[in-house]
């Protein structure tokens, strides 16, 4: 049930960066605004690696590890680079759903690549994500 606290801050705080991204970007290079939050993210980051003794831990990644722990963080990377310029281009209430479209491309890549389920639950759930962010935006 620890994963479910954690899964709950996490959407309250990706909501909060959404609402304080649009609000910080006014006036400010979407590219400088993701910079500028990129450095943010890397120091708490490390922080937390320091603060938890977790720095021991880098020596034994595998090299499997890294190259897709450096794939993530490219799309990482492209996906706050693009998320930003949309946030500044357009309104947070229609950005942030297409965004969350995330939720029906991750259950559609994790069923292709990692042969998790797609269960008629699954597909439910995304054509209700779907409908509901086509609603919201249309």
């Amino acid at each position: 049930m620890t994963w479910f606290i954690f899964a709950i801050l996490s959407a309250v705080f990706a909501a909060l960066t959404s609402i304080l991204a649009k609000i910080g970007i006014d006036g400010v290079n979407s590219n400088l605004a993701t910079a500028i939050r990129t450095v943010v993210v890397l120091l708490m980051a490390w922080a937390m690696v320091f603060i938890t003794h977790a720095e021991g831990g880098l020596v034994s990644i595998s090299k499997k590890s890294w190259i897709f722990l450096i794939l993530s963080g490219l799309a990482t990377g492209a996906s706050w680079l693009c998320y930003y310029k949309a946030l500044q281009m357009g309104e947070a209430s229609k950005v942030v759903p297409i965004d969350k479209l995330s939720v029906v491309i991750t259950l559609v890549l994790a069923f292709v690549f990692l042969h998790e389920q797609f269960t008629v639950k699954s597909l439910i759930g995304s054509v209700l994500i779907t409908a509901g962010t086509l609603v919201m935006v249309l």
